[in-house]
């Protein structure tokens, strides 16, 4: 058995999940609604304040998402009550963030700024200080969402090795390489 797909998942009060005859699991919270489609050979019930997943037989496929689904629920549950919450630091000279609403506004060194549209399911909020590097925090419900578009600001300019310059997420340690060494 996986360990981690035969632990249930306990259902926190105030939450709502439904399992729909097409295999769509609905979490309902505080925070909003998720649905995740699973595959049709893993049953899913709810009993006793609990989600349980079950799969078939110990197929190599079967055993691989068995886990998989199970985290997956776990990520709604936690999603639609506390929420998710992502930081990026922009390092280097003259990097602002600024937004409006949903429309984050880049300058990462290139000739123009970058426009970046954030899904209107996620909240962004910008920050700068003096002395210290711009921030950009995005919080939502959807896990996989948030991940998504945090990876993809983090590529508009990746942290470099030599310097450290670039988009990192907020406790992320970037390998410094060293510069040329001068010739004798």
């Amino acid at each position: 058995m996986s360990r981690i797909g035969k632990q249930p998942v306990t259902i926190p009060g105030g939450v709502t999940v439904t399992v729909g005859n097409d295999n769509v699991i609905t979490v309902k919270g505080p925070k909003g609604e998720l649905k995740q489609t699973i595959d049709r050979d893993i049953k899913a019930q709810v009993k006793d304040g609990n989600v349980i997943i079950e799969r078939p037989t110990d197929q190599i496929r079967h055993r691989a998402m068995h886990g998989l689904y199970r985290a997956l629920v776990a990520n709604l549950i936690k999603g639609v009550t506390e929420g998710y919450k992502k930081e990026l630091e922009l390092v280097g000279v003259g990097y602002k963030a600024t937004n409006q609403g949903n429309l984050l506004d880049l300058s990462l060194g290139f000739s123009h700024n970058i426009v970046f549209e954030v899904p209107k399911e996620l909240k962004v909020a910008t920050a700068t200080e003096k002395g210290k590097n711009p921030t950009i925090v995005l919080e939502g419900s959807d896990k996989q969402l948030l991940g998504q578009v945090a990876a993809k600001i983090r590529g508009l300019r990746k942290p470099e090795p030599y310097k450290g310059k670039g988009v990192k997420y907020r406790n992320e340690v970037v390998r410094r390489k060293a510069g040329k060494a001068a010739g004798k």
